[in-house]
């Protein structure tokens, strides 16, 4: 793969980057000589991503820290801001999935899902917005769901956080056009990761197996090709997998026939 002019020198800062599409982002913007800051909560996992990047075009900063405290993130961000003196993409990859009907669901857990998913992602950005404001540059993007478009059985709270996401960041783009700002909403379907493994059950313990579904999914690395593709050439939403996004078309268009579809889909 040839070096994108676009990301070479550019600061990325990427959540969810110790395995999945995050890892994959980080290794694509590395090859295409960006200045990576990449994050998770897996401290090991992020040292592993960045010792692989050796050798690559890119420089890769190591900065954990966990999407369901949010209470450092605003020093966090001054710490980067210190560092590299800007952000030009702002990359929200990081989130939880969940495996558990909603009478089983305790509401401790839907709130768990929410910090993580929705309120990680936009404490984050609300700390880096101002800085993109006043450079007057700058793309963010935040990770849905094909069921952060529609309703699915055993993701209640995954589905309705990944929502809520697309009403932020809409919102996002349109107060800040004008501040030459961009925003996209990355919507995978079934992209083979870990994210049903460590999907969280009805007492909050991980889900521990990677579905059928998820086995038959697009690599990790194809979804990073979409993205870096949809970022190019920027759109407000990347669609990312294969076949199973016809149902956001049927969802929208025949709303009868989706339920009838959805009704029958296994859903693990």
């Amino acid at each position: 793969m040839t070096e994108d002019k676009l990301f070479s020198g550019k600061i990325v800062w990427i959540t969810g980057g110790s395995s999945g599409i995050g890892e994959a982002l980080v290794k694509r913007f590395a090859i295409n000589g960006a200045v990576v800051i990449v994050s998770s909560n897996d401290p090991d996992g992020l040292e592993r991503v960045k010792r692989e990047c050796n050798g690559l075009n890119g420089d890769i900063h190591c900065v954990p820290f966990d999407l369901s405290d949010t209470s450092g993130i605003v020093s966090l961000v001054n710490q980067q801001i210190d560092n590299f003196g800007r952000i030009d993409y702002l990359i929200n990859i990081g989130g939880i999935s969940q495996r558990a009907r909603i009478d089983e669901t305790p509401i401790w857990l839907d709130r768990k899902i929410f910090e993580i998913n929705y309120f990680g992602t936009i404490a984050l950005t609300k700390a880096v917005l101002p800085y993109m404001i006043n450079q007057k540059a700058g793309h963010i993007l935040a990770t849905s769901s094909i069921s952060g478009r529609f309703g699915f059985p055993l993701r209640s709270a995954y589905s309705a956080s990944k929502q809520a996401l697309h009403g932020f960041f809409e919102t996002l783009y349109l107060e800040n056009k004008a501040n030459n700002i961009r925003s996209s909403v990355i919507i995978p379907g079934r992209v083979r990761t870990a994210i049903s493994i460590h999907a969280l059950n009805s007492e909050g313990k991980e889900h521990g197996k990677l579905d059928d579904g998820q086995a038959k999914g697009i690599t990790a690395e194809k979804a990073a090709e979409i993205i870096m593709r949809g970022i190019r050439r920027n759109k407000r939403e990347i669609l990312v997998g294969s076949s199973e996004l016809m149902m956001l078309h049927i969802r929208r268009y025949l709303p009868w026939l989706f339920f009838r579809i959805a009704d029958k889909i296994k859903s693990t």
